[in-house]
């Protein structure tokens, strides 16, 4: 069981087109009383906005959600220059921003767009570095210094440093991301769609092994999962049911497997979908934690 709240959540998607589409449902997340809007980077994709001018243009529009990159393309976003957007974002907002941070993905997308291509070891090694560049840049230090084989600081003056609060959370399935997950970030942002239920009780396990080697509380890591489904009558599967079924299946997350978070990527419907979460799952999972916050009674 996690120490920290659970928190609840919804995705939008950068599409370009209808042109305010994404602020309307920005809006509809942060008026609802969701807790993060998420919001996937693949600078690439001809019908997508870039999404760290639209993280700045939503959250200078909404009041009090939690904004996500899920997650930032390391490969085409030069890890000292994204620490210092997350940590002006991060003072501009309130505190309302999370980094959420990846190795890569799509290659041959991000080398034609100028980005180098990586294996998947190098790509780890490279996430790795950018960690210890990101956690300089955001350490208030007079000068920063990091060398390595990817990214490196040679006495760069960082600042302003943002709140405490701000964090990495980072895009992670396999053994060595899971173990960079659990020895250095803040938060993991899997999703269902690459990690489903039966392999996610192993992958946590994993994390809060390296934790506990690092010395590190494994219930003080945010775990949040990212659910691609739909919220109905009717239909069958793990995420693909009433209101009741989504509940019960929350619940049992939090308590058997130790996720304290989920965000919802409905697969049609979005502004119905999203409000049936907020009005009918997410109110029934609090109160189910309330009532039996160790999940004793079962």
């Amino acid at each position: 069981m996690s120490s920290l709240p659970v928190l609840f959540g919804a995705n939008v998607d950068p599409l370009a087109l209808p042109l305010g589409r994404s602020l309307e449902q920005a809006r509809l997340i942060d008026g609802l009383g969701l807790d993060l809007l998420t919001v996937q980077d693949h600078p690439y994709q001809p019908s997508f906005d870039d999404t760290w001018t639209l993280l700045t243009f939503l959250a200078a529009r909404t009041r009090n959600v939690t904004l996500v990159p899920t997650v930032s393309s390391l490969p085409l976003r030069p890890p000292a220059v994204l620490a210092k957007a997350a940590a002006t974002l991060d003072r501009l907002s309130g505190a309302r921003i999370r980094l959420g941070l990846g190795p890569g993905a799509f290659w041959e997308a991000v080398e034609a767009m100028g980005g180098p291509r990586r294996g998947p070891k190098e790509a780890v090694d490279a996430l790795e570095e950018a960690i210890d560049v990101v956690r300089a840049m955001w350490s208030g230090e007079r000068s920063a210094r990091v060398r390595g084989a990817h990214y490196r600081l040679a006495g760069v003056r960082p600042g302003p440093a943002p709140s405490p609060g701000l964090g990495i959370w980072l895009g992670a399935y396999g053994p060595r991301m899971l173990a960079l997950t659990g020895a250095r970030a803040d938060g993991w942002l899997p999703s269902y769609a690459y990690l489903g239920l039966d392999a996610l009780p192993a992958a946590v396990r994993r994390i809060g092994e390296a934790a506990a080697k690092a010395g590190r509380d494994p219930a003080s890591i945010r775990k949040i999962y990212n659910i691609s489904g739909v919220i109905e009558a009717g239909s069958t599967g793990p995420f693909r049911g009433p209101a009741d079924q989504w509940t019960d299946r929350l619940v049992e997350l939090v308590h058997t497997v130790g996720m304290n978070g989920f965000v919802l990527w409905p697969e049609r419907d979005h502004d119905p979908q999203i409000r049936t979460f907020a009005a009918e799952v997410v109110p029934a999972v609090r109160a189910a934690l309330a009532n039996d916050p160790t999940g004793i009674l079962g």
